[in-house]
């Protein structure tokens, strides 16, 4: 089966969509981008939103879903601000999602369940709607396919860099785009965290089958990161489908195999990203658990060694501590024998059968001061695998994160 490309391009690059950015005030920087406005150009726009499991989840979290739900995972417009996440902000919190949402469907002559709300930033503190009001008839204005790549920048906090893929393939003789954006540095962890995820695409999917895709995607991806353990009120990852590609998607075909296949190598491309970006983080390391019962434990021990602040500190120092890692697999929850268990750092053995494998600490050291490496954990308890893309923890996360209302 032929594979999706890389491709330069932007959330625009797919048929029918356009956006716009401006600075509004949301932010203490007067020049710093913090509010956008993605469009889709066809008035039978699928959508579909994957959101947090975090019960605290923030007021345009809760509109979003009910609008998706209203309009039967039709939705034509995202509106989005980044510096306040307008979470925990009672009823005047939702009053202000709500109101975006009307006056942004009023100025493109849309219905309101056909726009989607989200927010990120600081949480607890009210976001002023004015101030989003304003600038509407901006963002309206702007619209276009060549101002998309600004939504990347628009939607960033702690970031450092702004996260975007675009993915291409031919099916049936006929080009169709996968295009995203991400944000997330901090607050970050499976089950969906402080991070957005705008996803565009040209294939013609229905709203039914794009909501399982994009959970099956979110599943093997945003799902399966963590930077500190921490599940945000905020989580946000919206798929639109604009369809003017002509392309039908439809599961059970080779071409709906195709597209599920690029959706999920996108999520998981943006997923990874995130990872990198991770508050202070100066390495990416990939937990992978073999030898389990079954996939639950394995993904157990994986989320317990990936969220250890003890092995996380050892990654950052390089430090081959493989008793971090075998103790964090023990208070997982998974049935384990420690007399069993065997840890490599890339191909290298730390551990074998629960003991040192008497290693060079020299040799060790140098596979952990990749800035990628894997953490290979086998249990030789039976046939279950689970993976965890995780980062190292450093100095700079506490730094950033003492001063993030500042």
């Amino acid at each position: 089966m032929p594979s999706w490309n890389f491709v330069e391009g932007s959330l625009g690059t797919p048929k029918g969509f356009r956006a716009a950015a401006v600075a509004s005030g949301i932010k203490k920087a007067a020049d710093v981008l913090d509010l956008t406005l993605l469009f889709s150009d066809a008035p039978q726009t699928a959508a579909a939103g994957v959101f947090t499991s975090n019960r605290a989840a923030a007021a345009p979290v809760l509109l979003s879903r009910k609008n998706l739900k209203k309009s039967r995972g039709r939705a034509r417009a995202i509106i989005a601000n980044s510096g306040n996440a307008n979470a925990c902000t009672g009823r005047a919190g939702m009053r202000v999602a709500e109101e975006t949402a009307r006056a942004t469907a009023k100025h493109l002559g849309l219905s309101p369940h056909e726009v989607l709300v989200a927010s990120t930033g600081v949480i607890g503190t009210p976001l002023n709607l004015d101030l989003i009001l304003k600038q509407l008839p901006l963002l309206q204005e702007n619209l276009s396919a060549e101002n998309a790549p600004v939504v990347a920048r628009a939607i960033m906090t702690t970031d450092t860099f702004p996260k975007s893929a675009v993915f291409e393939t031919k099916i049936r003789g006929r080009s169709v785009y996968l295009a995203g954006v991400a944000k997330g540095a901090g607050m970050i962890h499976p089950h969906m965290a402080t991070m957005l995820s705008f996803i565009t695409t040209d294939a013609a999917v229905d709203p039914r089958n794009l909501q399982k895709m994009l959970q099956t995607a979110v599943d093997d991806s945003f799902n399966r990161i963590t930077v500190d353990g921490d599940t945000s009120t905020n989580d946000t990852v919206v798929v639109l489908a604009s369809g003017l590609s002509g392309v039908s998607i439809r599961p059970g075909t080779p071409a709906g195999a195709r597209f599920q296949a690029g959706l999920t190598e996108l999520c998981q491309a943006l997923a990874k990203m995130i990872v990198k970006d991770g508050e202070g983080a100066t390495k990416v390391a990939r937990i992978e658990v073999s030898g389990a019962r079954n996939a639950a434990d394995a993904e157990r021990v994986a989320r317990a060694i990936a969220n250890s602040p003890l092995v996380k500190t050892a990654i950052a120092g390089s430090d081959p501590n493989w008793g971090r890692i075998l103790c964090a697999a023990g208070y997982s929850g998974a049935r384990i024998d420690p007399e069993k268990v065997d840890i490599r750092v890339n191909d290298l053995y730390l551990c074998r059968h629960g003991v040192e494998a008497g290693f060079e600490e020299a040799a060790a050291r140098k596979e952990l001061d990749r800035k990628e490496h894997t953490l290979r954990v086998d249990l030789h308890q039976g046939k279950g695998r689970a993976w965890i893309w995780t980062c190292d923890l450093t100095h700079d996360y506490i730094r950033i994160n003492a001063s993030y209302r500042s």
